[in-house]
């Protein structure tokens, strides 16, 4: 019997009877008629390198949170449009039920802006290196332009949420930028307004992430354009997107316990592994530790059982 990685890749790559759109790092979005068809594998990358196995069950977590973020947003009056039409498969592609079902989702077009638009609650990552560069080169602590106190320490909560645009590298890494920059590539009104929204997400979703005892403490969203309004697409504060911290147990300036894809980070940095192609292949007890977080971060934020 193929593995699940297999019969992913014999599906992505030539059995899906559907023109494909694009293939990413985890997404195979393929034309369906007027609209998108959307399938999340069970791919992992970390710097921005695909690994050689995958994470069982993580696409169908990503589909799973994202759809119960769009009806939180919802429910909550956020006042913005998503791409999702809905998470049903087709009649025509019944075939491929086994593998399709959970973690696919039919979506408007929508032209994508092309920036990452990130917002941080909580120093850590790339922004705590800038923070730490910027202090040092220049006397000042700055994230993506954005002043900060020079007190400050590792994977502490920032005075407030600061919104921190970077670039969608088409080769290579991401890279953060101002948001004056940003505004260059994007339009300074659609900035404006991705940020307004960015932040709105951001505050709603970490109050509901404080009552369920987990931190959000930065994540990155999507926004496109359909029919001249800005609209939210891709996935929506999943752990492929976010970084989810266990609030009992956090404490600044340590290392906190996540449940998102920072576990896997860690691991490849402590391998020594140079970031380029390939990616090292995952060892078991790392998949299944991923897995186990993935799942935590689901059970956490929606409050339900994972029902495998």
């Amino acid at each position: 019997m193929a593995t699940r990685e297999k019969t992913l890749e014999i599906i992505t790559s030539t059995n899906l009877p559907l023109r494909e759109y694009s293939k990413g790092k985890v997404r195979d979005i393929y034309e369906c008629k007027d609209k998108l068809l959307i399938v999340a594998t069970d791919r992992i990358s970390t710097y921005d390198v695909v690994h050689p196995n995958g994470i069982p069950e993580k696409g169908k977590i990503l589909t799973a949170l994202t759809l119960f973020w769009f009806d939180f947003l919802d429910k909550h009056h956020v006042n913005i449009d998503n791409h999702l039409v809905c998470a049903e498969i087709p009649y025509s592609l019944h075939e491929y039920k086994d593998v399709l079902e959970g973690r696919s989702m039919i979506v408007n077009r929508a032209e994508p802006i092309p920036i990452e638009c990130i917002v941080r609650g909580y120093l850590y990552g790339s922004a705590w290196k800038d923070y730490e560069q910027t202090k040092k080169e220049h006397g000042i602590g700055k994230v993506c332009g954005i002043e900060l106190p020079n007190n400050l320490v590792f994977a502490e909560k920032l005075p407030k949420p600061i919104f921190c645009p970077s670039t969608k590298a088409l080769q290579g890494h991401d890279e953060n930028i101002t948001f004056e920059k940003a505004c260059e590539i994007a339009g300074k009104d659609i900035m404006e307004e991705v940020r307004e929204y960015s932040l709105e997400i951001y505050k709603k979703a970490s109050e509901h992430a404080k009552h369920c005892e987990l931190i959000i403490a930065d994540t990155k969203f999507e926004f496109g354009i359909r029919k001249d309004k800005v609209i939210l697409i891709d996935e929506v504060l999943t752990p492929d997107s976010s970084r989810f911290w266990c609030a009992h147990d956090y404490e600044e300036g340590k290392e906190p316990i996540s449940f998102d894809k920072q576990f896997v980070r860690n691991y490849v940095s402590s391998i020594g592994w140079n970031k380029k192609p390939p990616a090292p292949i995952l060892p078991e007890n790392i998949v299944n530790n991923t897995r186990k977080r993935y799942i935590k971060a689901y059970e956490a934020l929606t409050e339900k059982r994972w029902a495998s």
